[in-house]
């Protein structure tokens, strides 16, 4: 957050993932019901780190493999993570590995994140528009940032047009309609959320000016739709 000294080392990691348009998100001594992985068999991490990218910045490093093999984000994400990793001594994990880790409930603990009507995780600063890449654990603990507690600004926010704004009504108090998304992008409506990204997500008033641009709102609709326009 604005105004927080930096420690010396976690600056350091800070300044290397910073060279690949990510962010480090802050950090926390991890207790067992967090459920993070141990550092090395038999000996626990005695910190998290938590890696995501903000706004626009990491698309600008990556939009030249965006079309480059299976998965092309996370092959990306990997190889710039796991090889800042081994510079650290730390171990790199991610939200794709299995058995799957709670990355949203660690952010959640490293950063003053909060969450929103849609179910993902917003900032106060950047709203909607960030995403988890990685997490570095670490073999001891170091300084991190303190941040103060911030308010949700869902809170605030009394029309709650993200939940109006998805035209099949996916986002509801059960939760995220997944199947029902990707099966209403497959028919022509569809193409407009793939052209444009996600309506309730795009709804939100919080941190618009950080809105990804059209070529990566185009890039995670399909990815998560597993459509491109020329199967039409």
């Amino acid at each position: 957050m604005k105004g927080s000294r930096v420690p010396p080392i976690y600056a350091d990691i800070a300044s290397a993932v910073a060279e690949h348009g990510l962010n480090l998100r802050g950090g926390f001594v991890p207790v067992p019901s967090d459920g993070v992985p141990d550092f090395a068999p038999g000996q626990p991490a005695a910190m998290a780190l938590m890696i995501g990218n903000t706004g626009r910045a990491m698309w600008e490093a990556f939009a030249t493999r965006a079309h480059v093999d299976a998965h092309p984000l996370d092959r990306w994400s990997q190889t710039v993570l796991d090889g800042i990793a081994a510079r650290f001594g730390a171990r790199a994990v991610y939200p794709y590995d299995a058995p799957p880790l709670p990355f949203q409930r660690w952010a959640a603990r490293a950063w003053p994140l909060s969450s929103s009507p849609i179910g993902l995780l917003i900032d106060a600063e950047y709203g909607l528009w960030h995403a988890l890449r990685g997490a570095f654990l670490l073999a001891e603990p170091i300084a991190v940032p303190a941040h103060a507690a911030v308010a949700s600004p869902c809170d605030a926010c009394a029309g709650k047009p993200c939940l109006s704004a998805c035209p099949i009504g996916a986002f509801s108090a059960a939760g995220f309609d997944y199947i029902g998304c990707r099966a209403y992008l497959a028919t022509p409506p569809g193409d407009t959320c793939l052209a444009g990204g996600c309506l309730a997500r795009g709804a939100c008033p919080v941190g618009r000016q950080h809105r990804y641009d059209e070529a990566q709102l185009q890039f995670h609709m399909r990815s998560f739709s597993g459509l491109t326009r020329s199967k039409r």
